[in-house]
């Protein structure tokens, strides 16, 4: 058992693959079942009995995390998919770091894929942010959901992932609604997840339209007009696939303009500089 730490895993229609990463999860761990159609919350009740299942009426995407979030009671949660897992001590490290720094709120651990550190993380690991007193280093705007650690008071005050950014690209907006209040955000080398992504995928084009839709998506909830703007010239600019995109976010467009709120001048800066073209982090995504 993993003190302070329960780990929440969201799934859909992937049971094989959790079959074989359950075993990896040290407890407390929460099964979020975003309304599968192969039976995998009775599945993991009878193959895992001290695993906590969740299962949801409708899919949610990366929104039903939330709900594993609130179920859970430890002061920190780990998130995983169902083709990933933490490597043995990760977790007790991730604590320790978020009890020695109490405006911690997410540790981005280093993600391996096949053994190799993904490409987000080295990216991460070059940060170029400064990093507030107090704040381990380096501090970072993004993360991988599946390698990340979340303080749940700051996850649960900021209101988690946003239904409007639900997959992929959440954990972007994430991160800047906890910068925005005030919540610092760090990468972690020693903290390491092991991802061996499933081979029941979205097709890589279908996983682009939808990144690009979260991204003008989650400009005009966060940022400027003039980023909202090229943003979506950038999209235009990639062809079927950002038109696709954009016309895939107008549906959400007045929700998300009732719901627009721009970042703290700071927090904005921080994200424009990684924007640059320069920059070596960009936009965390699975």
């Amino acid at each position: 058992m993993t003190a302070g730490v329960t780990t929440v895993v969201a799934t859909r229609d992937r049971w094989h693959d959790l079959a074989r990463t359950l075993p990896h999860h040290e407890p407390p761990v929460i099964v979020v079942d975003n309304a599968s159609r192969d039976g995998t919350p009775a599945r993991v009740r009878d193959a895992f009995p001290d695993v906590g299942v969740v299962a949801l009426p409708r899919n949610l995407a990366a929104v039903g995390r939330n709900v594993g979030v609130r179920a859970a009671r430890t002061p920190y949660v780990a998130f995983a998919d169902d083709d990933s897992w933490w490597e043995p001590g990760a977790l007790e490290r991730a604590a320790a770091l978020l009890d020695r720094h109490p405006r911690l709120g997410v540790v981005a651990a280093r993600v391996l894929v096949g053994g190799r550190t993904d490409p987000t993380c080295e990216a991460m690991a070059a940060s170029p942010l400064d990093h507030a007193p107090g704040q381990p280093a380096p501090a970072v705007l993004g993360f991988l959901a599946c390698g990340a650690v979340v303080r749940r008071e700051a996850f649960l005050a900021v209101g988690g992932f946003h239904e409007l950014v639900a997959y992929p690209g959440e954990e972007q907006l994430l991160a800047l609604d906890l910068a925005a209040s005030g919540w610092a955000l760090s990468y972690a080398e020693d903290v390491v997840a092991h991802h061996e992504p499933s081979t029941s995928r979205p097709p890589a084009y279908t996983r682009r339209v939808l990144d690009e839709r979260s991204a003008l998506l989650t400009a005009l909830l966060r940022r400027p007009w003039r980023t909202v703007a090229d943003t979506a010239l950038g999209a235009l600019r990639h062809g079927s696939v950002g038109a696709l995109g954009l016309a895939a976010a107008l549906p959400r467009a007045p929700r998300a303009l009732a719901q627009r709120r721009r970042l703290p001048a700071s927090v904005e800066a921080a994200r424009s500089l990684l924007d640059e073209p320069s920059a070596t982090v960009g936009v965390p995504a699975l």
